[in-house]
């Protein structure tokens, strides 16, 4: 987990103009959510987007359901929610698990990428009693050559979900 927080927090320094803060409060929020790099950076990775799918749920909080950075996509997680309610469903482990992977879908969809291009997962778990049906339904979407996974038990999770799920994944063509 340290490590995962340590890699995203390096690529985003990385991600900012020399002179650019991370936080700018004065920045227009009307204007397009790119954040370009600096000029010794590669043109494949010139930019950081906001990606902002409209079948998954809206974010509960200050974050971006994903974000395009250079030949990646890094996917926020996704909780059980139903993408027009905004509610957390109703069900089991499995029912959630089932409903967080349509999530990602549309999120992966809407950068432009799929579960074939998924690299890395993490999966957090509220009772690691449930890490066989968890896993049952993991399989159903990432059937050939699956991403490398971490899964952690955790105390809780928000809206009370049972399982949260974060993807990183590669943009096709890259």
């Amino acid at each position: 987990m340290k490590t995962l927080t340590c890699f995203a927090a390096i690529l985003l320094l990385s991600l900012t103009a020399p002179g650019q803060s991370q936080k700018d409060s004065s920045a227009d929020k009307t204007k397009p959510k790119t954040t370009p790099t600096p000029a010794s950076s590669s043109s494949a990775s010139a930019a950081r987007t906001v990606v902002e799918a409209k079948d998954a749920p809206k974010p509960i909080g200050p974050y971006s359901q994903a974000i395009k950075a250079g030949e990646f996509v890094f996917c926020a997680g996704q909780t059980a929610r139903d993408p027009i309610t905004n509610k957390l469903i109703e069900g089991d482990v499995s029912a959630q698990t089932d409903r967080v992977l349509k999530n990602i879908s549309a999120v992966l969809t809407a950068a432009g990428t799929d579960f074939d291009h998924v690299v890395k997962t993490t999966v957090y778990l509220k009772n690691m009693s449930d890490f066989n049906a968890m896993n049952e339904v993991y399989g159903r979407f990432f059937k050939d050559a699956p991403p490398a996974r971490a899964t952690v038990g955790v105390a809780a999770l928000p809206v009370d979900a049972l399982i949260e799920i974060e993807v990183v994944a590669m943009l096709p063509g890259k």
